[in-house]
């Protein structure tokens, strides 16, 4: 398995994920169509791995976000809630206009999918998650000063629990829910969807006050 943190434009080791894309790089070849890097902050390039103290993890790329722009949360609904509570909590700055060169800045935060590449119907396959988990393990350590990570959905949650070397069962999925693992803080939230917001699984105070909690927490 690889040891890279960021997988090849055309990694192959998915094969359905793999022609799903291929399809659509012949269908919108103006399109990102492959898997999507780390969002890292604004720092200098030197510093950005040591500045990160909080690490996103989502589910993976939306066919029409990050799929066509090439950075996570980008062209989507979910990227406009997830982006303008980052601003607010001190985690961004700038402007998302929903493009990846607006002026939009992250500080002292990373953002990743578990899984990198667009999954068919936003539906990745287990060993889909699990293959996709070999950059997530190298991508939580290249940050030697991270001290929470924030999962986005069960599937995001309990893939990293797994990279984190837990077990799934000592670290159940519940929004708001707070957990020591070790050196990391591990807090978990319902995916902001416009789905779970729309259905009301999810409300813009219920989110805030997850990023409220890590803002709290990172203070320390």
């Amino acid at each position: 398995m690889p040891a890279s943190a960021e997988p090849s434009h055309d990694c192959p080791l998915c094969p359905r994920l793999h022609d799903f894309i291929a399809g659509w790089r012949q269908r919108e070849p103006s399109w990102f169509n492959g898997p999507v890097p780390a969002f890292l902050p604004a720092s200098a390039p030197s510093d950005r791995e040591d500045s990160v103290r909080l690490l996103i993890v989502g589910l993976a790329p939306g066919l029409r976000g990050a799929n066509r722009t090439g950075r996570p949360f980008t062209g989507d609904y979910a990227g406009d809630l997830l982006y303008s509570t980052l601003i607010a909590h001190g985690f961004a700055r700038g402007r998302f206009e929903a493009r990846p060169d607006d002026s939009l800045e992250l500080i002292d935060t990373a953002i990743v999918n578990a899984v990198r590449c667009v999954p068919p119907e936003n539906k990745p396959t287990g060993p889909e998650i699990a293959t996709c988990r070999a950059f997530l393990v190298p991508t939580i350590a290249r940050f030697p000063n991270l001290r929470a990570i924030l999962t986005l959905g069960a599937i995001a949650h309990q893939s990293t629990v797994r990279a984190l070397g837990q077990r799934v069962a000592a670290f159940p999925f519940k929004h708001g829910a707070s957990y020591d693992a070790g050196k990391i803080q591990l807090f978990s939230s319902y995916h902001c969807s416009r789905y779970n917001t729309n259905t009301g699984v999810l409300t813009t105070d219920m989110f805030v006050k997850v990023f409220g909690d890590i803002a709290n927490f990172l203070e320390k």
